[in-house]
């Protein structure tokens, strides 16, 4: 995932990593503003100048990608253009495509954004499907990027996979079991299991702990397991008759009218203080977040944090890369796409970087770092991450879905949760941005 943090759960909140590969507490970093930087990695001495459109950081020039590619194809020079933050840069990519002129020969782009990218700007891409063999991508990932007729508009990078990150020494304390196997067996298949626990943890709970940090935060996680979202298989918004709404709904509404949750909302500094102090027990995190509790909770939870497997696979995060028609140079960008995203790149960047892979053939090589294991208790985290992987459900996405899930978040669950509103009341205020969003 990128180095950068991005607020909100609608665009994704990728944190500074650094996890699973390179040591969790090493090279932790946010953005701090909104602007652009250009980050040329070129040296000029090739004849054709490659541009690379990013947000954040990739982490290919991190992990000596460009200079190795660069050193196999001399005539071959790469320069990257990096936006620091996502809402700076894909309105300024969809400015550029309509225009036919400024885009990179390569723009990445987020998960978030990808659905609006193969519904309207599907033919302002080149049809990199065409070029690579497909299997080696999760389904799901690759049918994200693909049109309804087959047109692949972009390759996978990287994915979010989501485990329940734990504090065993808090479970211990409450009378729950420990061990990371019986616990994914107790809440398997639904996350209303994993909510019931919380009661069960309630009961005895650590004096001044809860059992979650939000009750968003399991809508979120319940949500991404279902097999349908906001959207139907045709493209039709089905948000409010949902059955995978309805459920996440449900669960956080136990949540958020109980006693369990801490009530906090992710990636607030309040948050940032809950690992600190300890003050939740659980927390739903895609692989990209075991860096940013390590951060947070720092060396007092070296090996308190334990992982286990989510009562449902889901993903939260992930990008591709995307060769624009406009590339004059779409022959060599294609080549290049296809060569950072092949599955020994993809294990090259994780590496480094911790992203992890949306290509599974590169899963059997992928090795944490020692401290990092051993901070959640020796977990097998990349066992864990990758069994997920490789059961996401492929859900319809929409070109909404993030002010949907903005608002189903950060207003209807808060209303309740925060402000002692009742869950119709918490509806209705969700449903009336939505439609308001939705032009309905």
């Amino acid at each position: 995932m990128r180095t950068s943090i991005r607020r909100s759960r609608g665009t994704v909140a990728m944190v500074a990593a650094a996890a699973l590969a390179t040591g969790m507490l090493a090279g932790c970093a946010s953005d701090s503003d909104d602007g652009s930087s250009d980050s040329g990695n070129g040296d000029g001495k090739g004849n054709i100048t490659l541009t690379v459109g990013t947000f954040g950081v990739f982490g290919y020039k991190q992990a000596g990608l460009y200079d190795e590619y660069m050193k196999l194809h001399p005539d071959i020079n790469i320069k990257e253009n990096v936006t620091t933050r996502t809402d700076v840069y894909w309105p300024k990519v969809l400015t550029r495509l309509q225009a036919g002129s400024g885009a990179d020969d390569i723009q990445a782009i987020e998960v978030g954004n990808i659905t609006e990218a193969v519904q309207t700007q599907a033919a302002k891409f080149v049809d990199i499907g065409k070029d690579v063999d497909k299997s080696q991508w999760l389904d799901w990932k690759l049918a994200q990027a693909t049109t309804q007729d087959g047109k692949t508009i972009g390759l996978g990078t990287d994915i979010g996979p989501m485990a329940v990150c734990y504090r065993k020494d808090l479970f211990a304390k409450a009378g729950l079991p420990t061990d990371r196997a019986k616990l994914a067996e107790q809440w398997k298949g639904d996350w209303s299991k994993y909510v019931d626990l919380g009661k069960q943890y309630m009961k005895k709970s650590p004096k001044g702990t809860k059992y979650v940090d939000s009750a968003a935060s399991v809508y979120n996680a319940s949500l991404g397991g279902s097999t349908e979202r906001n959207y139907d298989k045709d493209g039709k918004v089905v948000w409010d008759k949902s059955q995978g709404v309805k459920d996440a709904w449900d669960d956080a509404m136990t949540v958020a009218t109980s006693n369990m949750s801490a009530k906090l909302k992710q990636f607030d500094p309040t948050w940032d203080k809950g690992f600190a102090n300890g003050s939740f027990a659980t927390v739903a995190c895609p692989a990209w977040m075991l860096g940013y509790i390590g951060e947070k909770a720092g060396d007092s939870g070296k090996g308190k944090w334990d992982v286990a497997a989510a009562p449902t696979a889901s993903n939260w995060g992930g990008s591709f890369l995307g060769v624009p028609t406009e590339s004059k140079h779409q022959k060599e960008a294609v080549a290049l796409a296809k060569w950072l995203t092949a599955p020994e790149q993809q294990a090259k960047v994780f590496a480094k970087q911790a992203s992890f892979p949306s290509t599974p053939s590169a899963y059997a090589g992928l090795k944490p770092q020692a401290d990092t294991t051993a901070y959640f208790s020796d977990a097998p985290l990349t066992q864990i991450f990758s069994d997920a992987a490789k059961t996401i459900p492929a859900q319809p996405l929409g070109p909404k879905d993030k002010p949907i899930d903005t608002a189903i978040s950060d207003i209807g669950i808060l209303q309740v949760e925060q402000k002692g509103k009742s869950p119709a009341q918490g509806w209705d205020a969700a449903s009336k941005e939505i439609k308001d969003v939705l032009g309905q």
